[in-house]
Formats: structure tokens, sequence, C-alpha cells
């Protein structure tokens, strides 16, 4: 598997390399610069006479080829795509450094040929002991009193922690509420005056922002500054937060802002923010223009002038200005300022307590999170650039196309690996720069494409290789002025010789495929095949096809005819005049059931199919099929008729008497459903089928059907009366069984003596009492 995969991707690469570089000869490049504009790989040669006029784009090809066409080396223009660094001053590297920069090189230019790519590092390192300004911007509305009493001390617990991060540390203050006007807060004058009037309390009036403390070292100008606010109010929940960004943004003559800072603004709010076009409410529609508009009192004059910043206007102008945002929100707006970070690069989210108790903390937690990672970004025009990324850390991981490396420490250097593809050529110099988010240093790249041929400089309009006033050399030929061609731009576009193009006066000059120089037609080159005649009025690819084949595969192309090969023909050249592809294997013509047309069988016989109509469930073969009429012929007693419609289909015809060709019969022997042998012999013929020598033998006897009756009734009666004889038998040895079993029981029972007390006796005996007696007296 890993072969075949090696090899595909091999054969892609070849594929890939022959086609740049017959993109170049293919072409129809006739000055140096459409030449150079085809490939990174394509040269032009300036040798003189290297061509002759007809064939000016053969001058653009790949060096290697121009020079095996004998070129000179010295006459090739190929520029090749080349980096200079101008300015690369060392990357500091502890706190005492003499240069102050983090990013290697500072400035470099960068010559381009399009879709040729050139690869170069930039080294940014993080330095130690970076200056850093925090500009804390405030959410002044009435929900903030409490955040405003808990950060009066702020200024010195915030320096405390960070005097351990940077000794070049300062702070600045500003404020914000919403627009004042309608439907943000209400106008009337008791409202204006005093906001909170209506829950009984007093609050300044509403304010879109305002520029309360520039940048400072001084922590108790910070605390005294905090310690004079006062919260104000509007109505609806959103508030001009965004208007105030943008302001601390873009007037860093006025926040203070150094050049050489890590620049923090951390805004501080428990609402969301309006953006672009909600101040349409309010009747404002003015777009935001980017501007700084502080007053003398540093209070923004444009808030009931021009409409809220969008979030495309915010973002430009925080990375122009390398601005850092740390969103301090309450939990409810999390969401909604993670959705806004996502867009502002280098923009953090810290959820903020309802109190502010854990701003310290938050500001402390999304420096040091920022100060951990380094991001490059790109600013200038790179919209016709092509631009890669691959990321080196400090610990060795490689990250491809990132530009984001964290876990950094001070000191650590990440290496970006930057690759630069032109996708064509630029109109003028182009100018765009590298750096790390959030910091001031910068690579600055100058761009220009190579587009030109060096050899254009200066052109040779008075030379004698030209005709005078119509062309000028330039890189080796005669580049013509409008309306004149030829190899020294010696003809004319309007001379009669133009006609020798047209094949009929109706017809389009080369038939709207060439172009005509100095009366001959000089056809184009085309992807497909080639353009040719004295009118370029013919082609080889114009042709008919077969099976998506030109010509079926077996012919050439030729001005739009087919032209076959030998032992082909037809319209498409796919009919073999051959009868080889047709002959079953039993040498037979497609299997005696079809004809051979275009080297392919094409079956008659109902039901046959098959590449030799070889397959035929319904035909069997041909003793099979001539059986039924045979059968009939040899059994039929009162005369053939009935057996004409048995020999219709398929047609048989029976001959007894004609003698016959034996050599081309075939012996059919078959036996019959009544057990009888047939034989005859079958010839084959353009008619249909022929039978001949009829013959059946070793039929069977017929059967005496009146014995074999008598015969079976015998043999019943027989059966019956056996069976009988065995009935009787059984019946005898079981009675004598049944008797005999009988009397042995009856000679065993013991019958009892005494007298039945139901038994009366027919005889009476009486006693004479007086007998006795007297016998005894006498």
């Amino acid at each position: 598997m890993g072969l075949i995969l090696l090899s595909l991707i091999l054969r892609y690469w070849i594929s890939t390399v022959e086609g740049t570089a017959g993109s170049c000869s293919a072409g129809s490049a006739v000055t140096c610069d459409e030449c150079l504009r085809l490939s990174p790989r394509c040269a032009w040669c300036t040798q003189e006479n290297f061509t002759d006029w007809l064939s000016v784009s053969k001058r653009c090809d790949t060096p290697d080829s121009l020079q095996e066409k004998g070129c000179a080396q010295d006459q090739l223009q190929f520029p090749i795509s080349k980096g200079q660094i101008l300015q690369d001053l060392q990357l500091r590297k502890n706190k005492g450094g003499i240069n102050n920069t983090q990013i290697s090189p500072q400035k470099m230019t960068l010559s381009l040929r399009p879709g040729n790519q050139m690869t170069f590092q930039v080294k940014i390192q993080q330095t130690e002991d970076h200056p850093v300004d925090i500009y804390y911007l405030m959410d002044l509305s009435a929900s903030m009193i409490d955040d405003l009493e808990m950060i009066k001390d702020l200024g010195s617990s915030l320096s405390k922690e960070m005097a351990k991060l940077t000794s070049k540390f300062r702070l600045g203050f500003g404020s914000f509420v919403e627009k004042p006007v309608l439907p943000f807060i209400k106008i009337t004058e008791e409202e204006l005056a005093n906001p909170c009037s209506s829950v009984t309390s007093t609050c300044l009036p509403t304010f879109g922002y305002k520029h309360l403390l520039s940048l400072t070292s001084s922590t108790d100008k910070f605390n005294q500054i905090i310690s004079e606010q006062y919260v104000s109010a509007n109505i609806d929940k959103p508030e001009c937060g965004f208007d105030a960004i943008m302001q601390a943004a873009v007037c860093g003559d006025k926040i203070g802002w150094r050049n050489d800072s890590m620049r923090l603004l951390v805004f501080v709010s428990d609402a969301d923010s309006h953006f672009g076009m909600d101040s349409k409410m309010a009747g404002i529609v003015i777009p935001n223009d980017g501007q700084c508009h502080l007053d003398n009192n540093n209070e923004y004059i444009m808030s009931t002038v021009q409409e809220y910043p969008t979030l495309g206007q915010l973002i430009d102008k925080v990375v122009e200005n390398n601005i850092l945002l740390i969103f301090a929100v309450t939990e409810n707006q999390k969401n909604n300022y993670e959705n806004y970070a996502k867009l502002i690069p280098g923009a953090t989210v810290g959820v903020l307590a309802t109190d502010s108790r854990n701003i310290l903390e938050l500001i402390v937690t999304a420096y040091k999170e920022l100060r951990s990672e380094i991001e490059l970004e790109v600013l200038g025009d790179t919209e016709e650039l092509q631009m890669s990324f691959t990321t080196i850390c400090p610990n060795g991981t490689v990250l491809p196309n990132q530009k984001r490396c964290s876990n950094i420490k001070p000191g650590d250097t990440v290496v970006f690996n930057v690759s630069v593809e032109l996708t064509g050529c630029l109109s003028g110099e182009r100018h765009f720069s590298m750096k790390s988010v959030g910091f001031q240093d910068s690579l600055e790249v100058d761009l220009e494409s190579l587009c030109s041929c060096d050899c254009l400089q200066p052109p040779e309009t008075n030379s004698s290789r030209c005709t005078p006033g119509q062309g000028a050399f330039q890189c080796g030929v005669c580049v013509c002025q409008p309306g004149f061609l030829g190899a020294q731009c010696e003809c004319n576009e309007e001379r009669s010789l133009m006609s020798n193009c047209l094949a009929t006066e109706e017809a389009e000059l080369c038939s709207g495929q060439g172009e005509c120089y100095c009366g001959q037609c000089v056809c184009h080159a085309s992807s497909f095949g080639r353009i040719y005649g004295p009118y370029c009025e013919c082609d080889n690819y114009s042709c008919v096809r077969f099976r998506g084949e030109l010509c079926g595969g077996h012919g050439e192309c030729d001005c739009g005819e087919c032209h076959c090969h030998s032992g082909w023909t037809g319209e498409y050249c796919n009919c073999s005049i051959s009868a080889e592809a047709c002959m079953s294997g039993d040498g037979t013509l497609c299997s005696n059931r079809g004809k051979c047309e275009c080297g392919r069988c094409v079956c008659s016989v109902p039901g046959a199919s098959g590449d030799k109509c070889e397959k035929c469930p319904t035909c069997g073969d041909t003793c099979t099929s001539a059986r039924t009429c045979v059968e009939c012929h040899l059994q039929a007693k009162g005369g053939t008729e009935v057996c004409v419609q048995k020999c219709s289909v398929p047609k048989i015809s029976i001959n007894k008497t004609a003698d016959y060709d034996r050599s081309s019969s075939m012996q059919c022997t078959l036996k019959t459903e009544n057990d009888c042998w047939i034989s005859f012999n079958v010839v084959g013929g353009d008619t249909g089928i022929t039978a001949y020598n009829l013959q059946m033998y070793d039929c069977p006897d017929i059967p005496n059907i009146p014995m074999i009756i008598l015969g079976v009734s015998l043999s019943i009666l027989c059966i019956g009366l056996i069976l009988l004889g065995v009935w009787k038998v059984l019946v005898s040895v079981h009675d004598r069984k049944e008797v005999a079993k009988f009397e042995a029981e009856r000679a065993k029972a013991k019958w009892q003596s005494g007298t039945n007390p139901l038994f009366k006796s027919s005889t009476s005996t009486f006693k004479n009492v007086t007998y006795r007696n007297a016998e005894k007296r006498s």
C-alpha cells in the first residue's frame, strides 16, 4: 500500500512539473513580459535569430528546454524570487540591553514571481521588564456606585502588584455613561440636572465619555481622581462603552500612551455596549469617523453628533494603536463580551464581582495571560498574497498553520516560518508589516512582483534590425507598432495581403483560429491538438468519437474526417473487417445463429445471445431441434400431413430418398419417449435443416394386456386365499389356547360344601314324639 501511495505521489509530481513546463511552450507569449507571467518556471530567450517571426512564442520555455534548443545561458531572462534583509538588530537579551526591539528582522524586501513561494523566518522575543500603561475605563452609571467605593485604593494596590512584574508602570483613568439624548435619557429640566431625581437621590448629569487622568506613575493622583468621582444615570441598560474605547484608542496624545509600552485598556462595566446604528433611535445618522474629539476639558464633544462606532471600526483602531482590551464585566454580560473578544485581537474577558472587589486580581491575571502568549499579526495590503505560517515555540513544539504560542516566559523567543506567494502580478510596490499583538515593534516588508524583463530597458527604437518607425528591438525580437507585423515589422495590416488569409469573402480571417502575418495564416496553438491548413481551417481533433475515443481509437482525424487504420471501416472506424472475432469454439460463424457485422455477431435466431450467439436457452442443439419433426415422420401411420406444423419451427425438411453430403452432415441418435431409439443425419443450409436417413430401432414389444389382467387377477385370488388360510390357522390356535387356559383354571378351583341357606328341599320330615316314648315302655 505504501509503494502504491508513493508511486501516485511521484506521478502527480511529474505530471505537475510537465504540465507547468508545457504551459510555457504551449502559450502564445510574443513578448518577454507575457512569457514571465505564464508560469514561474518560464524563461525568455533574447538571442537574435533564435526563431523566425512566425514562431516567436517558442522563445518562451523552461530554461533547460531553451538551452537544449541552442539559447545561450547569458541570453536567458529568468528572474528568480529573492528576499533581502535591510535591517536586523539583535533582540534585547536583558533589562540593560542596548537594542530596544522585540522582533527580528525589522526591515526587508521581497521580490517574487507570481506562483513562486518564498519562506523566511521572523523571531519575536518576550522582553523582560517591559513598560506597561494601564488605562482604567469605568462605567459610572448608577448601578456602579458600590464599585466606585470599592476601588478608591486601587491605584496603590495595583501599583504594588505590578511592581513585582515591571518597574515601568503607569496608570490613567476615564469614565463613560451614555449619549445625553432621547431615548437614552429623560430630557425634563429636572432629569437633565439630576437623572436620579426620580429615586430621591443625587447624581451627575449624563455624559458620554470623559478623560480624567492621563497616564502617570503617581498612584496618589489616581486614587485622588477616583475619590472625586460620582455616578450618573440613564434610561436604557446598554452604555456608550464603545464610544469611550474609540476615543481612548485614538487620542493617544491626551491619554499619554508610550510608544514602547504594552498598552492595556481595562474596560469595567455591568452592562452591554451600543454599537453601529443603535444611535439612529436618537436621530443620529452621521457615521463615526474614528478621530479624536476631546475638547479642552477632555470630554467627548461628538457624543450627540456621531453614531456609535461599528465593531469593525473599533477593531481597526484598537489594532492600529496596539491597544490590548481587558473586558472586566459582570457574570450576566460575560457571553456578550466573549463574543466581542473573539473578533478583537488580543482581547480578554474576566468576570467582575458585583462590587468590583476582585478587580485587582482580574487585572493582574489578565496581564500575566497576555504576557505568556505571543501572537503574530499581519497588517497592510495583503489582498493578492497567499500566506501560511508555522510556529516553533521555545520548548521545540512545532505548530503548523498557527501564528500563536502560549506559556511564554520573559526572555523566551518564538520563531515563525512565514511563507509568501503572489497570485498575480502587482501594479506597483506593496507594503505590509508583521508584529506581535499589542506591541509596537514590527517587521516592515516591501514587496514587488517580478513580471518584467531587464532587457526591456531601454528599447532600441531606431535599431537597424527593425523597420524604422514601425517597431523597436526588445529582448531579441522586434516589437511592432500597432498596425504592423512581421519579423522586422515590415508588413502593414491594411495591405491587400490580408485577403490571402480569407478562404472566402464571407469567412473569418484565418477561420478565426489564427493570425494573418504578411498574408500568411499562423494558426493558434490548442491544448486539444493541432490546427493547420492554409487558412487554419483544419484540425486533428474535431472528428466523431466512439465510446469517447476519437475515430473509435482505430483511425486518424484529418480535417474533420476519420481515416481508418487497416482492418477497420465505418464512419467511426469502429467496424472490424476481420470475422475472426465472430468464430465460435466449434469453428462455426456466430454459432450458426447470426451474422458477423463490424467484427461482432448479430444474432438472428430468436432467443440467441452472447458475443458469439452461443447462448440460446430455447434453441437446443441441431439434433434436438429436429427431434420432434423426425419422431413425427417415423411414427406417423396415417400420413405425414400432421407433421407439417412440428417441422415448421424451426424449419426442418425430411428427405428419405435423396443422397446427401456425408462429410458435412451430423449423425444424431436419440431415445424417444416410448424407449425406442431413432437415428438420422442432419445437414444445415441457408433454408434451414434437412434430415436424411431416418431410422427407428430397438423398440420394446407391445405388452399382452388380457394375460396381464388374468395374471393379476389370479395373483390377487391366490393372495386372498393364502391370507384367509393364515387367518383361520391363527384363530384356531388362539381358541385352543383359550380352552386350555379355561380347563386349567377350572381344575384349580375349590368348591364349598356348605348348605345354601336359601335352599328348601321338596321333602318334609316329621318326628313322632310319642313313638319314642312308646318304644321305651315296651
